[in-house]
């Protein structure tokens, strides 16, 4: 295939055959009064509320849409994730039951023609692929906004996969059927406008709605971790165990610092390279003093009571959970990696930068933060990622500049 996309994206025949398919399931699923058929309503896409930084920015925005008076729909390619209970009441999910994001096009394509929804929202660049693949089909006439999440160029060069190393090639022909194309920081969009011929006037940062009222309260509630009752001095780091986190060389540097000196660390999170990193701790003799718990339900309860938050990125877009770290009120210590850090903490004002893959700068930066010499973060850190403002912004790209809305969009 010359292109190098996917035959479901690329080839009429194919896309007509699901559409077909998608009609003739439409009495199948969307039935009764489940869904409501008098349109009038916002829409946001997502593959599922898996435990990332892009999920919890689509169910925030969510929320923060409905507290504007907003009928919201969250639609899944599958309702399932860690974070699906975190949803709030007041949002509609739309369950497209698919086993894999793009098979879930022909009942994305169904909800779009019953529905109707004054403007979609999609986050992460598979999906964001279906639904505009979607929107054309059904010429569909709303608002289209699509999130990245990640610096695409470096997405690419460390993906495993087939599709990640495409993805770039895909977006340049689907992205610019969007009506903007929302980049979560600076460097996301920079590695965007690089990569697409996209005119400036559709790329937008946005950052992801990070900081709600609901965060500083979860941070006060109690966490059973055994090492928060005893004294000890506790590291925590939160992400996906795989290798764009990088948790190896943040084992390496804290084996240098407890070879020195008392301190233990928790690392939040599940993925592929659990077996390795338990691996390595025990060749590193660290094994005692590191706990991989795996995903919790209530992470800032473990950040308000760290000696320090350390992200070991190689890359990211604009990670989260620095952010909410920040929000947490403790010290952090961040990779200068593309992109994101840099941005978040002002080139080193509020927080500790040191160089990707860098063991002894690392291993430093938490001596320096067992030590006290690093500073809490002012709150002025945190401010520009709380859901009101964020809100605020996508009401304008979807309702030509008014954030309070309108009835009807202009197109």
């Amino acid at each position: 295939m010359r292109s190098g996309a996917n035959p479901a994206f690329e080839e009429r025949g194919r896309a007509h055959e699901l559409e077909d398919a998608a009609a003739r399931m439409n009495e199948k699923w969307l039935t009764g009064d489940s869904l409501s058929r008098s349109g009038g309503r916002l829409a946001i896409f997502a593959p599922s509320m898996a435990q990332g930084g892009a999920e919890r920015g689509a169910l925030k925005l969510a929320e923060g849409l409905t507290q504007r008076g907003f009928d919201v729909d969250l639609v899944l390619a599958a309702a399932e994730g860690p974070r699906l209970p975190e949803v709030s009441r007041d949002v509609r999910i739309v369950d497209l039951r698919a086993r894999r994001v793009l098979t879930s096009l022909p009942r994305l394509i169904a909800y779009l023609r019953r529905e109707q929804p004054l403007a979609l929202i999609s986050y992460l660049d598979h999906a964001n692929v279906v639904a505009l693949t979607a929107c054309r089909l059904v010429r569909y006439r709303g608002r289209v906004v699509v999130v990245e999440q990640n610096t695409l160029s470096e997405a690419a060069k460390h993906g495993k996969s087939r599709r990640d190393r495409l993805m770039p090639r895909i977006i340049r022909v689907v992205y610019p059927r969007a009506d903007y194309v929302v980049g979560v920081s600076s460097g996301v969009v920079d590695d965007l406008a690089r990569f697409t011929s996209l005119p400036a006037e559709k790329l937008k940062v946005v950052f992801n709605p990070i900081v709600t009222p609901d965060l500083k309260e979860r941070a006060k509630e109690p966490v059973e971790h055994p090492w928060f009752a005893d004294g000890s001095k506790v590291f925590v780091a939160v992400g996906r165990l795989r290798p764009q986190k990088d948790f190896r060389t943040l084992l390496q540097a804290f084996s240098r610092v407890r070879a020195a000196r008392p301190a233990r660390l928790i690392v939040l999170g599940e993925g592929p390279e659990r077996a390795e990193l338990e691996e390595l701790a025990l060749e590193l003799g660290i094994a005692d003093d590191v706990s991989l718990p795996g995903s919790v339900e209530n992470p800032y309860a473990y950040l308000s009571r760290a000696v320090a938050f350390v992200l070991s990125s190689r890359w990211e877009g604009l990670p989260t959970v620095l952010i909410e770290a920040l929000a947490c009120g403790l010290p952090v210590i961040a990779t200068d990696c593309p992109s994101g850090p840099r941005e978040i903490l002002a080139g080193g004002r509020y927080g500790k930068l040191v160089g990707v893959n860098a063991v002894e700068d690392l291993a430093a930066a938490m001596n320096e933060a067992l030590d006290g010499r690093l500073a809490r973060p002012p709150d002025e850190s945190w401010q520009p990622y709380e859901l009101d403002a964020v809100v605020d912004e996508f009401l304008r790209l979807m309702f030509d500049g008014r954030p309070n809305g309108d009835p009807a969009l202009a197109r």
